[in-house]
């Protein structure tokens, strides 16, 4: 049967979550979060979506642009994913070559993707010309029957707060994400300026759950924060966690976290997950506090263009 790759449209929504799922399960993902991202990314990301469909069936999934926050010009990115039942049928390989010829013409000089450790998938990788650049981890944490550390008595000077609370003026917590995004390891490191797009993309997200994102505020300031995306049912993913360079050091990331996983446990999560750079210590280390267990490893792959 003939594979074809295609643009994603509105209506294939559940069938890609229905790949992703199958192919990255570690991933929290909704059909509504997929349609809001593809309506309300940034031109300058030249964001698409594409899908690879074989007899009216999709069984392949790419996600492409370019990594327009990124001071450095000419990056871009190409996640490939394709139904572990149904490779071996060119999907993959037709998804990347769609992609990579867009993003040329969208001036891309370097493709970035993430691959995961498997010796098929680093093979697939290998064989159309992408090398390993850096790896990075998937953890889970069984929230339901794990034992969170307790809560602990507040310093002087620091409260617990939810980013509900900063409805009516989300503006410092912009300023957090943006200030540990910015230290965040990464091979296409971010800057985060525009404040606008932030509270379009970021902010607004379906994803984003404002009661189980904990934020500590410190004298005032808002010092860590623990963002909390959930699927509405039973998953839970921590999507950042940071804190401002003038509070590290203090256990605040720690006090975020905890506060955010005790909400989630309430409100009847009973599956986190996380991400976390190999460079990454601090977080790694607070993880591994929290009992998360490995799950699955990536390796950053990058191909020049051109």
């Amino acid at each position: 049967m003939t594979v074809i790759v295609r643009d994603f449209r509105p209506a294939d929504a559940e069938d890609w979550v229905r790949v992703r799922r199958a192919a990255l399960p570690f991933m929290v993902i909704t059909p509504e979060r997929v349609v809001f991202d593809l309506a309300t990314a940034h031109p300058g990301k030249r964001y698409r979506m594409l899908v690879a469909e074989e007899n009216g069936e999709v069984i392949g999934t790419a996600q492409v642009g370019l990594a327009h926050e990124s001071p450095e010009p000419g990056q871009a990115f190409c996640n490939t994913f394709v139904h572990p039942e149904r490779t071996a049928r060119g999907a993959g390989t037709l998804l990347m070559r769609t992609a990579e010829e867009y993003l040329a013409l969208a001036g891309a000089a370097s493709v970035y993707t993430w691959v995961l450790d498997t010796p098929a998938d680093l093979a697939f990788a290998g064989k159309h010309g992408y090398a390993p650049s850096r790896p990075a981890y998937f953890f889970h944490l069984d929230l339901a029957g794990a034992t969170l550390p307790p809560r602990q008595e507040l310093p002087a000077g620091v409260e617990l707060r939810t980013a509900a609370d900063f409805a009516d003026d989300p503006r410092p917590l912009f300023e957090a994400d943006a200030e540990t995004t910015a230290d965040e390891p990464s091979d296409t490191p971010a800057l985060l300026t525009d404040y606008e797009e932030w509270l379009t993309e970021t902010w607004r997200s379906p994803g984003l759950d404002h009661d189980l994102t904990s934020v500590v505020v410190a004298d005032g300031e808002v010092a860590a924060f623990s963002l909390a995306e959930t699927d509405g049912v039973d998953r839970y993913w921590s999507g950042m966690t940071g804190t401002r360079r003038a509070y590290r050091g203090r256990g605040l990331a720690k006090l975020a976290k905890n506060d955010s996983l005790h909400r989630a446990r309430a409100a009847g999560y009973t599956d986190a997950y996380t991400g976390n750079d190999a460079g990454n210590g601090p977080m790694l280390a607070v993880n591994r506090w929290f009992g998360y267990e490995l799950c699955a490893t990536e390796v950053r792959h990058v191909r020049k263009l051109g």
